[in-house]
């Protein structure tokens, strides 16, 4: 098989590291109840902080960003060992967030995607991912709405790329993801604008019996 037949093939099992569902899975290992059927029913990790465990929050958060980044540099250890085309790297990481989205393993209905675009920024191009980190922290701090914050970052990284020299591919792999990312908030769009949208560290239902905290994690 040719180095450039097998861009397919990597960018599937990106797709299907992207798609492990590291919130069911923590939760089940720990022993708390299912993500999807609570708060915001989104599988990931500040819908596992509602149960009360801030460690099982940490797991899901540090998995879902480490696929992400994982997959970028697993695919540029390969591309320079294969010769693949140098953009082979950006869309890896864009599979990956893609696998996060709409999961195999989950029968397509994922989580939002936050935490996976962060760990893919982070190892595409370190310094505008550090800083995204940093400016998400920043915004949700002002105005205590985590989707606020997942939306102005993604959207001012993606413009950041376009006017700074980043890896082959980089630049548009990112202008896609952040366009999902926005598309996957459609609904906190709408709860924003009809004035009744969470703030963090707002108190959500949990059909699960179990604690309802949230706080400034990103969202899965």
């Amino acid at each position: 098989m040719s180095a450039v037949a097998s861009v397919p093939l990597l960018l599937l099992a990106a797709y299907l590291l992207g798609s492990i569902p590291f919130a069911v899975i923590v939760s089940r290992a720990l022993g708390l109840p299912d993500p999807r059927s609570f708060g915001s029913g989104n599988p990931g990790a500040t819908n596992v902080l509602r149960t009360g465990s801030r460690v099982a929050a940490a797991i899901t958060l540090l998995g879902d960003a480490g696929k992400g980044a994982a997959a970028v540099l697993l695919c540029r250890a390969l591309t320079e060992s294969l010769s693949l085309p140098p953009m082979v790297p950006a869309w890896a990481g864009a599979a990956a967030f893609v696998g996060h989205l709409y999961p195999l393993f989950l029968r397509f209905r994922g989580g939002k995607g936050v935490a996976t675009f962060l760990g893919t920024l982070l190892a595409l191009v370190p310094l505008v991912g550090f800083a995204t980190c940093l400016l998400w922290l920043l915004v949700a701090a002002l105005f205590r709405y985590s989707s606020v914050a997942s939306i102005f970052c993604a959207l001012s990284a993606s413009l950041a790329l376009w006017r700074i020299a980043s890896p082959s591919g980089a630049a548009l792999a990112v202008a896609l993801m952040s366009a999902l990312l926005v598309w996957r908030h459609r609904r906190n769009i709408a709860q924003l604008l009809a004035g009744t949208e969470s703030k963090i560290g707002q108190r959500a239902s949990a059909s699960a019996s179990s604690a309802t905290t949230t706080s400034s994690a990103p969202p899965g």
